[in-house]
């Protein structure tokens, strides 16, 4: 009985094994399928083999030792290897994709007949995706230019580098200020923005003002509301779809402060939940409405996005990061929770992520969660309020009238909801 679901077992891994090779194999042939036959380095059958290979290899190697998986990788290896160099020879084509293909479907034969075939099958999926999406991933890399790589490898280097040797405990008064943490959170906020940039950067003007907006909101929603409104009051023909943007915009914020202080805090989750989405719904049904009136219209216009992976921007809101944690702290101790939210109300004027982070942070131990809830929502909502008064005054009449009133409900409604949860 044992034996025969050893052999099942067995089998299973080995028609894994070949369905990975004939997978690959299929969107490696698709994508030669140009290519007269014989002409190709490796196809659906000989990818079909390499996985049934792999798969065959993986259990000698169960039965023999990994020498004999380790051997049987490096004599593939070499024979793609050849045959791609003798083929590059005639096409002048010198890509190793598809010997990289050929190899990583042995490897996860292997893996599959060693007992582990959904791992294998997940990873052949992905891998074939990536490879189907050639010409779309090479269009985005396009897109970015050569400063804002070195940036994120700038920023990716200090963190990975510098994080884990950063000590991890409190220094200064009341132990406000760990060095580990500040960074981690920088991190934090530098990449949920720099999803937002990169959507901007790539999908470039001809995905719209709207789209622009939408993401934009997950990188800075105070910058996409300064530029249209200026945008706005420059060509009032416009301000309709620019008011709509900024909304998009500024509602984005609310679900982007709901992620972080999760992920910092799972137990926000639930009690700002009920505010931060009631904030998003009061905004975004206007700008739904708006959208209705304003879908067939289109504005190209510049990113008014900076790179979040700047290593200098980094640093000053590590600083601002530091400077409203240490402040935290002071007003906690002088003044109670009336002195955490009075700073909540004056730091989320400029920036809603710092005293975000903060609060949900000291929730964790020291600040009970109805009120981290209700500093968080106060710093959105003088932050809305601001982006209100910024749009009417620089947007004018034309912006204002559509996003001011808009922004200063929400900031209401999100209080309104906040507040009684505290008592």
């Amino acid at each position: 009985m044992m034996a025969m679901e050893f052999f099942q077992t067995e089998s299973m891994g080995l028609a894994i094994a070949l369905v990975i090779g004939l997978l690959l194999g299929a969107e490696r042939g698709w994508t030669h399928r140009d290519i007269r036959e014989g002409g190709r380095m490796a196809g659906l059958r000989t990818f079909g083999v390499i996985g049934l290979l792999g798969g065959v290899c993986g259990l000698l190697a169960a039965r023999f030792g990994g020498t004999v998986f380790g051997l049987a990788f490096l004599a593939l290896a070499v024979m793609l290897l050849a045959a791609h160099f003798l083929e590059s020879h005639e096409d002048s084509d010198h890509g190793v994709t598809s010997v990289a293909a050929a190899l990583l479907v042995f490897a996860l034969g292997g893996l599959s007949a060693a007992g582990d075939p959904g791992l294998a099958a997940a990873a052949a999926v992905v891998a074939a995706l990536l490879l189907s999406y050639k010409t779309l991933l090479h269009g985005w890399l396009g897109r970015l230019q050569r400063v804002e790589l070195r940036a994120v490898l700038k920023l990716l280097l200090i963190s990975v580098v510098v994080l884990p040797l950063l000590p991890d405990r409190g220094y200064g008064p009341w132990q406000a200020l760990n060095p580990h943490a500040i960074w981690w959170m920088v991190v934090l906020i530098a990449s949920i923005s720099s999803a937002g940039y990169f959507a901007v950067q790539i999908g470039g003007p001809r995905h719209g003002t709207l789209f622009t907006g939408m993401f934009g909101g997950l990188a800075s929603s105070t910058a996409v509301t300064l530029q249209f409104a200026r945008a706005g009051r420059r060509e009032p023909d416009t301000a309709k779809l620019l008011a709509t943007a900024i909304l998009l915009a500024c509602g984005t914020m609310f679900p982007r402060m709901l992620v972080v202080a999760s992920v910092l805090n799972p137990a926000l989750l639930q009690p700002l939940l009920l505010p931060a989405l009631v904030m998003a719904v009061v905004v975004y049904l206007p700008a739904l409405w708006f959208w209705r009136e304003t879908r067939r219209e289109a504005v190209a216009m510049a990113s008014p996005l900076k790179n979040p992976f700047e290593l200098g921007p980094a640093l000053a809101f590590g600083a601002l990061l530091a400077l409203v944690m240490l402040l935290g702290e002071a007003l906690r101790h002088l003044f109670g929770d009336a002195g955490l939210l009075a700073l909540a109300a004056a730091s989320g004027i400029t920036d809603v992520d710092a005293i975000t982070l903060s609060l949900s942070r000291m929730s964790l131990k020291d600040v009970a969660l109805p009120v981290a809830v209700l500093g968080i929502v106060t710093a959105a909502a003088a932050n809305t309020l601001t982006k209100a008064v910024m749009a009417a005054v620089i947007g004018g009449r034309a912006v204002g009238v559509r996003v001011a009133g808009v922004l200063v409900a929400s900031a209401l409604s999100g209080l309104a909801v906040a507040i009684p949860a505290l008592a």
